[in-house]
């Protein structure tokens, strides 16, 4: 005989909360530092990872958000990141040899600043002493005389010519560099019309004389672009020692400041050469003409060659770097380079150079989304790449696309010593470890964040101390006692357990925020239960209108939903929806028909395709439970239809599978279905009601329509036992059940929901049979009656079908 089940009592509805144990913990704050709260594991996690200083040792931080992942991972970060060495600086130079490929170098703290200064004032002194240096009177000398030496070669080749042509009448004359032949008669140079004058052999005379005189000229002259050449070396060469002579000073200061450096000294050296041909090509007066020199950037144009690029420094005795990178795109991880735009040619060289993220972090530790990161292939296969060889990737995937045939640059590779801190969900953790092999051997850590906190006065007691130091630090107020009881309950809802809280204390925060909102508009510094409940219908109200509009539907006879009376294949059971950071209960009808046939259960969602895997499977458990519990001595035959009435999109979750069992046996049986109760839970073969999700809200929304019709102390709702863990209720729904206008029942069997539904005793097996006329009974005589008709076994089963079990179990 099933026993009578009666209704829980409003003590079991939701967990208590002592308001004496806040209240001492609210005098005596907990005397430890508190970051962060619970997460044991993930703490014992990160401080292995962060002690194993091997490569490979990566951290993968799985976990929801605001469940302080990264407050935890960021403060212990910024703990550890103390006991490490301050990083090396790294820059780049400029390669003399092939300016596509900079080379890098790297300095201790705060040395890179200095060296940048040191050559900035170098460059400062080139710009201040060139072009005066050339003004030395002993440069000036020198100059003159390989002017002087060039000038008499030039002379004496043509004042051979000039005696020629004096002997042959002739004067040569020159102006402005350019040599020219007249006939000279009677001691005068004549001019073109005097020579017109003169008779025809005459002319004639002269004109050979003048030919014969310009190919002496030419011939004179022929050794003349030598000459110019080999004056012009001289020159340069008597710039170069000019040069050389006013910079080795200079530079000689600078080695022997930096003579313990090897790679600044042949840095040096290398400058030592081209600062030469620099100050040759931009700042000789002589190479520039005097319109472009008054747009011409000296200073500029030497740095950009000469001055080198920090991409990182440091301070003296600084941390090593925690960084977190927001938007991990490839540029921004492994640095860019920049190009200009030069008369429709991108141009660039390492002075745009930029650094990304693991430049900024190498020595230290780098933080990212793991879904940003793995959004784009070429970042992953990119950080993969650079974790296993130790180098900081370079090559960009787009400069073949985007920079063409450009100047493009390819710098001296980075050593990468970093640690690297993922953070993503526990479906993506286990999605990466399926499909990349290389994976575990990069993240070799796990830090998994619980979901929730097992419950204990200790907790309680960080939990109150933490948010009483948000609330002095942050919101600059304080709370009472009840606020602090009401936010642990809010945190055991959010768990959904009475023994657990929710490990989401961000969610803790921002309702503590939001109470604090309302606490200033009554003019308290202090913030109430009342403040804290008024948040949370706040919010309900601010994301509540599409539950609003589904309970108004119900109310308007839109959608069909009864909460009294009497149905036949008809229960109403109960749905959860999520929708964005809200979920909220709402009951649903659902319908069952059974006639003579042999086509099964059919579940009408399936075959429309609105319901889903898991859904569809909690329906075809049906046929296994009615053929275990019924047709052990019969072949299990019938046609039965099983639909969630006005449902319009995807429905999933097996939490629908007690009622629609309850409503198949209803149509069995034709037995009525009360309608005051609504019914979740999940059942197995053997008729065992299992746990389901989201109970609570499932609860409170039947609650909500029933008390908009208005209670009648009849209503209530058929949970699993299983779910009893579960059950956080909002205050209202306490109040209802403790004054008997709204009951919760718990049931462990098939059984005893029905029993609670059709008001009658299931009834069980007793020495092969049921009792009479109980709801076992009738559904074993019912499909029994249905397999003989399908099966034409019995023509007058139709008209008796009480005796089937009597004939079949006799």
């Amino acid at each position: 005989m099933t026993k009578t089940i009666k209704p829980l009592s409003s003590e079991q509805l939701a967990p208590s909360v002592s308001l004496p144990h806040i209240s001492t913990c609210m005098q005596n704050p907990y005397p430890d530092p508190l970051p962060f709260i619970g997460q044991n594991r993930a703490q014992s996690a990160l401080d292995f990872a962060l002690g194993m200083e091997l490569p490979g040792y990566n951290v993968f931080v799985m976990g929801e958000a605001a469940t302080g992942r990264f407050t935890m991972v960021k403060d212990k970060l910024e703990a550890h990141c103390k006991t490490r060495p301050t990083p090396k600086e790294w820059l780049y130079v400029n390669n003399y040899d092939d300016h596509r490929e900079p080379i890098a170098l790297f300095m201790q703290a705060g040395e890179s600043k200095v060296l940048a200064d040191d050559i900035d004032s170098f460059l400062d002194e080139v710009v201040d002493t060139f072009p005066a240096a050339f003004d030395n009177p002993g440069y000036q000398r020198k100059k003159k005389s390989l002017d002087r030496d060039f000038d008499n070669k030039y002379n004496a080749a043509l004042s051979a010519v000039e005696e020629l042509a004096a002997k042959k009448s002739v004067a040569m004359m020159e102006e402005k560099g350019v040599v020219s032949f007249a006939p000279v008669v009677d001691g005068k140079a004549l001019d073109d019309a005097e020579f017109m004058a003169l008779e025809e052999a005459v002319q004639e005379h002269f004109f050979d004389a003048i030919e014969k005189l310009e190919d002496c000229l030419i011939e004179a002259l022929i050794e003349l672009p030598r000459w110019k050449r080999e004056s012009s070396e001289k020159l340069r060469e008597l710039k170069k020692t000019t040069i050389e002579l006013a910079t080795k000073p200079l530079l000689k200061a600078l080695e022997h400041k930096y003579a313990s450096h090897i790679g600044v000294i042949r840095y040096l050296k290398d400058l030592r050469v081209e600062i030469v041909d620099a100050v040759l090509d931009w700042l000789d007066d002589d190479s520039s003409s005097e319109e472009s020199k008054d747009d011409f950037d000296a200073k500029g144009m030497l740095s950009d060659f000469f001055a080198p690029n920090i991409l990182v420094e440091f301070k003296e005795g600084q941390a090593a770097p925690v960084v977190y990178e927001p938007n991990p795109t490839f540029g921004n991880i492994f640095g860019k380079i920049e190009y200009a735009n030069a008369h429709g040619t991108l141009i660039t060289s390492y002075r745009s150079i930029q650094p990304g993220a693991l430049h900024r972090a190498n020595g230290g530790y780098l933080i990212m989304d793991a879904d940003k990161v793995l959004a784009n292939a070429q970042v992953w296969d990119g950080l993969k790449l650079s974790l296993k060889t130790h180098q900081i990737k370079n090559d960009l995937p787009y400069q073949d696309s985007s920079v063409g045939s450009s100047f493009t640059l390819k710098p001296q590779l980075i050593p990468l010593d970093v640690k690297i801190i993922l953070l993503g969900s526990r479906d993506l953790y286990y999605t990466i470890g399926e499909y990349d092999e290389e994976f575990g051997e990069l993240f070799r850590v796990l830090a998994d964040f619980d979901y929730y906190l097992p419950d204990s006065d200790r907790l309680q007691y960080q939990f109150v101390t933490k948010v009483q130091e948000y609330c002095e630090q942050t919101l600059k107020c304080a709370l009472t006692g009840e606020a602090l009881a009401r936010l642990l309950k809010f945190s055991y809802r959010q768990a959904e357990h009475q023994n657990k809280l929710s490990a989401r204390f961000a969610d803790v925060l921002e309702l503590v925020a939001e109470a604090s909102y309302y606490a200033k508009q009554d003019g308290l510094s202090e913030i109430d239960a009342p403040h804290i409940d008024e948040a949370i219908v706040g919010k309900q109200y601010r994301t509540g209108q599409l539950s609003e509009n589904m309970l108004s539907d119900i109310e308007e006879g839109h959608t069909l939903i009864a909460t009294d009376g009497e149905a036949v294949g008809k229960v109403n059971g109960l749905t959860v929806l999520h929708i964005g950071d809200t979920a909220f209960g709402t009951p649903a009808r659902i319908t069952a028909t059974v006639y003579a046939g042999a086509d099964g259960v059919i579940d009408v969602e399936r075959e429309a395709e609105l319901g889903k895997s898991i859904h569809s499977k909690g329906v075809m458990l049906l046929t296994g439970y009615l053929g275990n519990k019924y047709a052990q001595s019969f072949s299990l035959t019938l046609s039965a239809n099983i639909a969630i009435e006005q449902s319009y999109g995807f429905i999933d979750g097996d939490s629908a599978s007690l009622a629609e069992l309850c409503g198949l046996l209803s149509a069995i049986t034709q037995l009525p279905i009360d309608q005051s109760l609504a019914l979740t839970g999940s059942i197995n073969q053997h008729g065992e009601v299992q746990a389901v999700g989201g109970v609570n809200e499932k609860i409170e929304g039947f609650f909500k329509l029933c008390k908009m019709r208005g209670l009648t102390g009849r209503q209530g709702v058929i949970i699993p036992r299983s779910n009893l863990i579960n059950l956080v209720l909002d205050d209202e729904v306490l109040a209802a059940a403790q004054q008997g206008r709204f009951h919760i029942f718990a049931v462990a069997t098939v059984d005893e929901a029905l029993s609670l539904l059709m008001q009658r005793e299931a009834g069980a097996l007793v020495n092969g049979q049921y009792p009479e006329q109980s709801i076992n009974a009738l559904a074993l005589a019912r499909l029994v009656q249905i397999a003989d008709v399908v099966n034409g076994d019995d023509k007058d089963a139709e008209s008796d079908p009480s005796t089937e079990q009597e004939k079949d179990h006799s």
